[in-house]
């Protein structure tokens, strides 16, 4: 199939649908301004509502710094540092986990983005210096007990001290990261791997899998390995055996063809049940070929950027029915999807790619319920008592503000760089 890449980021949306988006968008804006400046009468959860990345200000801070961009002049800005400082803030009265998504290191992450798009650097103060140095710390510690992923462990930390290059502390956490993924790596004779042991899961997951397992998802396993693995190599930090190991490891867990997707969400000691994947970032198909090719040209590695494609044009061929997708957000909802191909379409300029990220859009503008959640949009999720249902969400991860940031993408010029957190940041082929 002949392609042609872009050149840079453009809108995918005509003209006409792309006002609409930018409707909706600020139709989420209005909704989550109006929640940020509510008083709260408990005490802010991490995740939700509290200074989190994932679902609380850290997330809203740069959705409105995007949004700045594209509408300038509204009082954006203002907003995204309000909510900046008041993250930042929190991070130390709360006693703070040091995860990405619901941490002090996803607060700091913030911070390093927004360092030039929403404030100036000018030199002075550097406030991510405690933090990286505290970061340091914390990935030292050896034997390495705790998670490898991206949403609370090691991958996640990568990320942030990629974030955080060049300033000072940035590669040194980053090599002891590397070392840290080295040390707890399992070397096999289909290549390297990473357990996420029993000690380490749930108790619903503890039943299914009580020797642990292999996780496949970006958000949680092997792939998010090799995105920070190839973004280390690129940084001058010895890694590549263990990135190349850990490619050849997760191209050797495709299902049979005719299971409905290439990967299963896991694999584990004694268990032959492999369950096909649904459409989705946090796991499955679109989110490795997504973040395998953001490797492979991270690395120069064109057998890999082949398979990603294969990865990704079964992924865009693949029935609305049998996606499994529920509702709007990006972890594993139609704007998630969205975002995703159309990342994916500008790396390549595959209109198969364009067409499927169109389409998500559509679906992600047909759950939009006026009146009801943050814009019209509620997340299909666990409440306190851990029952599903429709409930309203302002957050980034599964709620409105990361379905504004995948609206803006598919509107706008403004290249969504937001999504090095997801790990999926393909770049144009150079």
């Amino acid at each position: 199939m002949s392609t042609e890449t872009p050149s840079a980021w453009s809108p995918i949306l005509s003209p006409e649908a792309a006002d609409h988006a930018l409707r909706v968008v600020e139709e989420i804006a209005a909704d989550v301004r109006k929640s940020a400046e509510e008083s709260q009468e408990e005490a802010p959860a991490w995740l939700r509502r509290g200074p989190s990345l994932a679902g609380g200000d850290a997330g809203e801070a740069y959705f409105f710094t995007y949004l700045d961009q594209v509408r300038p002049g509204k009082g954006y800005d203002d907003l995204a540092m309000a909510l900046l400082e008041r993250s930042i803030e929190a991070t130390g009265t709360l006693q703070a986990p040091p995860g990405l998504y619901s941490g002090f290191s996803g607060v700091a992450w913030t911070l390093e983005h927004l360092r030039g798009r929403l404030f100036e650097d000018d030199g002075g103060e550097d406030p991510g210096e405690e933090v990286i140095a505290a970061l340091f710390d914390h990935v030292s510690l050896s034997p390495w007990r705790g998670h490898y992923d991206l949403i609370s462990g090691l991958v996640g930390f990568a990320v942030y001290a990629l974030e955080r290059l060049p300033r000072p502390g940035g590669r040194e956490c980053l090599e002891r990261i590397v070392a840290r993924l080295a040390e707890t790596a399992e070397r096999r004779p289909d290549g390297v791997t990473w357990l996420t042991g029993p000690d380490l899961m749930i108790d619903r997951d503890l039943e299914a899998y009580p020797q642990g397992n292999y996780n496949l998802g970006v958000a949680h396993g092997v792939p998010g390995v090799i995105s920070v693995l190839a973004q280390a190599c690129a940084a001058g930090v010895d890694a590549r055996d263990l990135l190349d190991g850990s490619v050849a490891w997760l191209l050797r867990q495709k299902m049979p063809a005719g299971t409905g997707a290439v990967f299963p969400y896991n694999v584990a000691p004694g268990n032959a049940d492999l369950k096909p994947t649904r459409l989705a970032w946090c796991y499955g198909d679109l989110g490795i070929a997504a973040s395998l090719l953001m490797a492979a040209r991270t690395v120069g590695e064109e057998a890999w950027e082949r398979e990603a494609l294969q990865i990704a044009r079964a992924a865009a061929a693949r029935p609305a029915d049998q996606s499994g997708v529920v509702d709007a957000g990006i972890c594993h909802g139609a704007s998630g999807a969205a975002h995703l191909f159309n990342r994916l379409y500008q790396a390549t300029g595959d209109p198969a790619l364009r067409d499927a990220a169109l389409f998500w859009l559509e679906r992600t503008f047909g759950f939009q319920k006026p009146g009801q959640g943050v814009g019209g949009f509620e997340a299909w999720t666990v409440g306190d008592t851990l029952d599903l249902d429709w409930r309203p969400d302002p957050g980034f991860l599964t709620g409105a503000t990361g379905v504004g940031l995948v609206l803006l993408a598919a509107a706008s010029s403004v290249e969504p760089e937001w999504d090095r957190v997801l790990l999926t940041d393909v770049p144009a082929k150079s």
